[in-house]
């Protein structure tokens, strides 16, 4: 065997080898559905909000997620809010004082499109990209638990996939 093929197959299983787990699945598989009801474990116990089994389970996984957009007087670039509901936050008004859900989720666009800013869609949309969760303090100072990194594609062609009218982003 030539040495060049034998270091790029050497090359090849240390990049496997060392890659997160994440990156290794594989990314042709049909996205795990979520459910904005299947975030947190009813009922709510002493402890609070606690997320649910199902949840943490697809931590790393691709999913699809449908949800609104939540309207941002002061949207940041590389990111948005989606969220079980329409919601329109008054930063400028309100401060810190919004009216977002305990399930929210921040969208992350891919690392060549953080500048961009998304304007907002009305109605639901559906997204699909690697789900992560852990507490996450943006340059804002705005924490995050729940965060959809969105595939490198998703804004490519269409802004988004529209949701059928009939899908309900809670149940």
């Amino acid at each position: 065997m030539p040495l060049r093929s034998l270091v790029n197959r050497a090359a090849l299983a240390l990049a496997v080898l060392s890659a997160p787990a994440w990156a290794q699945a594989n990314d042709n598989a049909a996205p795990v559905d979520l459910k904005f009801a299947g975030f947190f474990k009813q009922p709510v116990g002493p402890r609070g909000l606690e997320m649910a089994d199902a949840l943490r389970a697809a931590d790393g996984q691709r999913v699809r997620l449908v949800g609104y957009m939540v309207s941002q007087e002061e949207p940041f670039a590389g990111r948005f809010m989606l969220t079980p509901r329409p919601v329109r936050m008054s930063e400028h008004a309100d401060g810190d004082a919004d009216d977002l859900p305990p399930a929210t989720v921040t969208v992350l666009l891919d690392a060549r499109q953080r500048e961009r800013i998304v304007v907002h869609q009305p109605g639901l949309v559906a997204l699909t990209g690697r789900l992560a969760l852990g507490r996450e303090e943006d340059a804002s100072g705005r924490v995050s638990w729940v965060r959809l990194q969105l595939d490198p594609d998703a804004l490519a062609a269409d802004q988004f996939t529209a949701a059928p009218a009939t899908t309900n982003p809670i149940r």
